[in-house]
């Protein structure tokens, strides 16, 4: 079976941003509000960190279990790992989620500032550098035999888009502008060239785009 890299559930603003300006220890988004942009799979009945029963279920929810479906590792850019810039100058820190990280995979941080690997639980975070498709075969490599997910950030994102090494891809889109910040596009039509496309507006008020390669 072909190994594949994954965009899934990540959330964009109607204007095409996935996080505001301003990034800070305090603020991951920057400006923006992750309650706003993230509402539609907080409120799932999959949500992984829900905290009394119930939830939504339907297409949202469906989405949400496809998160994790066939995955061995992850690549992420910097600036989703932490909000440090240039050189490392804080190796306690270890990224935002604490002891239990949600990936369970080996993680790919992409930076131009290599450090030493660590685990937390059961995920370990590599630091890497390189071009798109040599840190992807890395990632690969480490997946054993099932796909790879991209989880951002935008320019992350894009950076593999550019390189045409995306094979599908689900943004949620909320209906909320930020103005300004990290974008992912100006259009979804940018894609249709390579991609085909679906938008399927849900009942929470966010539209799933889906694209998967012509």
């Amino acid at each position: 079976m072909t190994q594949e890299l994954r965009v899934h559930n990540f959330m964009l603003s109607s204007d095409g941003f996935g996080a505001g300006e301003g990034q800070s220890l305090e603020r991951p988004f920057g400006h923006a509000d992750p309650q706003v942009l993230g509402a539609w799979a907080f409120a799932t009945a999959s949500w992984p960190n829900r905290a009394v029963p119930g939830g939504t279920r339907g297409l949202d929810d469906h989405l949400m279990r496809e998160f994790g479906r066939n995955i061995g590792a992850e690549i992420m850019g910097r600036n989703k790992f932490g909000p440090q810039r240039g050189p490392w100058t804080d190796h306690e820190w270890r990224g935002w989620w604490g002891d239990e990280p949600p990936f369970r995979t080996p993680v790919f941080v992409l930076t131009h500032h290599e450090r030493p690997s660590f685990s937390l639980s059961d995920t370990t975070f590599h630091f890497v550098s390189g071009e798109p498709a040599t840190v992807l075969e890395q990632a690969k490599a480490a997946a054993g035999g099932r796909d790879v997910r991209l989880g951002g950030g935008a320019a992350t994102v894009r950076q593999f888009l550019d390189a045409d090494l995306v094979d599908t891809l689900h943004v949620a889109v909320a209906p909320v502008e930020l103005g300004a910040g990290s974008r992912l596009w100006t259009s979804p039509d940018e894609l249709v060239d390579r991609f085909h496309h679906e938008a399927v507006p849900s009942p929470s008020g966010v539209t799933h785009h889906l694209f998967w390669r012509r």
